[in-house]
């Protein structure tokens, strides 16, 4: 039967750079819900216009927009053995969704890491975020600065920060994520298949305590 992980936290938690860590260790496809939306808001999709309206507020996409990017992506040969999902579902309308997509693809959700964060912590990370315009080369003010102020160290571009990551969408995205996921964290924790791991640690540890559990 296919593994299927579920991967949450709020945003600016680390969930897509703990994802890349765990899928390769597990050898997993990372399903990343943030990366779809790019690559058909990057090629100008309806599906991909629509998401960006939300994405730009820091609220939710539409429970149908996303799931139909879900759904493609699953299908495809490198996830015949399961794939874990990051991003995705975020509400239990999307994990009841979720579950019966899955049965089309002979599995279920197996384990479901619930990646904690602080408000504070979070609004730090994303709201000193720069991006290359070239392609995506993502940077920090603190944590990880270019060298030079402004320009991409790989391709030289220009670095400039996406509405999503700005201080008062950041604040808007955190707090539309607590209020309509805690559900979900509820619905998964009653199956008995959600385990938090504390994400104000340094990537390694968070890496560690999350595949500490997985592998058990």
């Amino acid at each position: 039967m296919a593994t299927y992980i579920v991967l949450l936290g709020p945003p600016g938690v680390g969930k897509g750079t703990q994802a890349k860590n765990i899928a390769a260790t597990l050898h997993l496809p990372h399903v990343s819900s943030g990366d779809l939306f790019r690559e058909n808001i990057k090629n100008n999709t309806t599906l991909g216009n629509l998401a960006q309206t939300y994405i730009n507020k820091g609220e939710l996409v539409p429970d149908d927009v996303t799931i139909g990017m879900i759904r493609e992506r699953l299908s495809r040969a490198d996830c015949q053995a399961g794939a874990l999902l990051d991003g995705f579902p975020r509400t239990t309308v999307q994990a009841e969704a979720l579950e019966m997509l899955l049965v089309e693809f002979g599995g279920t959700v197996n384990h479901v890491p619930y990646i904690t964060g602080t408000e504070s912590t979070l609004v730090e990370r994303l709201g000193g975020r720069w991006t290359c315009k070239a392609q995506g080369h993502t940077y920090h003010e603190k944590f990880n600065p270019p060298v030079k102020a402004g320009i991409c160290d790989i391709d030289g571009s220009d670095l400039y920060q996406r509405d999503d990551d700005k201080t008062e969408t950041v604040l808007r995205r955190i707090q539309v994520y607590f209020a309509q996921t805690a559900p979900l964290i509820a619905y998964y924790r009653e199956r008995g298949i959600l385990f938090e791991v504390d994400g104000n640690q340094s990537i390694e540890k968070v890496t560690a305590d999350l595949l500490a559990v997985l592998e058990k």
